[in-house]
């Protein structure tokens, strides 16, 4: 009896699938490593050929050094270059590894499209190596970083992580890195989510530079509120939150510019504000030293007040 020729090419379809799947492993794995530290450890990715490691600041918070083992079996010793709480980001240098270290090659999580495959590496549970395999789930999430601080641009995928996988690769079927994965939801099974590429580019870059992000304050203490319809309506706002300022430091760049306690803030250097996390974004460290105007919300009258951020120290 002959094979249907559907039959046949569905093999030839589920063939292609596992030989992308295959050969991407054999690309990006051996620029995969085991990161140790006394409290535990995790995954990462080698992404340069002299040695620099990319991987998640809550593997290696608070650690002056740490091991790395090799594909190839090694351990050795890996110093901090930088680390940023705020995304969840860390870099390290492979120190005496040797030259022509086996790298992956960082992608653009802009071209990331849902539905797309999604292939996770790393050392979940001690297991070396381990990879696993799923979907683009959903881009352009939020999560929220052990800093407090909002991370933007999260990519969700179903390809299953488990502790240990943090800070390893989640790569395309091309072999480019397109995220960190840092993240899954217990108890839900298939929620598991990854740093976008393009942020943790612009994060290591400085951290190479810098050992950390340098970005600006205003020295408020805040809270995110909801304003009265009639509020809104009356000062013609675009949203219908602000932030409720419950504290200014002494001295700070608020403090300077006018902004007290009880204010409410609802615009910065020109855009709307609805929260605290709008605020942080555009605080960047560009920001610092030059003058914006922040509107608020004193009593019934609304004010424009001219603000200088400076940079966190």
């Amino acid at each position: 009896m002959n094979r249907p020729a559907a039959a046949d090419h569905d093999d030839a379809l589920l063939d292609a699938y596992s030989s992308a799947v295959v050969d991407t492993i054999d690309r990006v794995a051996p620029a995969v490593v085991r990161v140790e530290r006394a409290r535990g450890g995790g995954s990462g990715v080698i992404f340069t050929p002299d040695g620099f490691v990319l991987t998640n600041n809550h593997v290696v918070e608070g650690a002056t050094d740490a091991r790395v083992t090799l594909a190839d079996g090694r351990s050795v010793v890996a110093q901090p270059v930088g680390a940023d709480p705020d995304t969840d980001l860390a870099v390290l240098w492979i120190d005496g590894a040797g030259a022509s270290l086996p790298f992956a090659s960082l992608g653009d999580s802009r071209s990331v499209r849902v539905g797309q495959i999604a292939i996770a590496i790393g050392n979940p549970f001690g297991f070396h190596h381990s990879a696993t395999a799923g979907i683009i789930s959903a881009t352009g999430r939020s999560l929220r970083a052990a800093s407090g601080r909002l991370m933007d641009d999260i990519i969700q995928t179903d390809a299953a992580l488990n502790p240990g996988n943090s800070g390893g690769p989640l790569v395309d079927s091309r072999a480019r890195v397109i995220g960190v994965n840092t993240a899954m939801i217990l108890p839900a099974q298939g929620i598991c989510f990854a740093i976008a590429i393009n942020t943790a580019s612009f994060v290591v870059a400085r951290l190479i530079r810098d050992g950390r992000i340098r970005r600006a304050y205003l020295g408020v203490a805040g809270q995110n509120v909801p304003l009265h319809r009639r509020v809104v309506r009356y000062h013609e706002l675009p949203r219908e939150n602000a932030v409720f300022v419950v504290g200014v430091e002494p001295d700070g760049p608020a403090a300077r510019a006018g902004v007290r306690d009880g204010d409410m803030i609802v615009a910065f250097d020109g855009k709307a504000i609805a929260g605290m996390d709008d605020l942080h974004k555009l605080l960047t460290e560009e920001q610092a030293g030059h003058e914006a105007p922040v509107v608020v919300l004193r009593g019934a009258a609304r004010q424009t007040l001219a603000v200088t951020p400076v940079l966190r120290q």
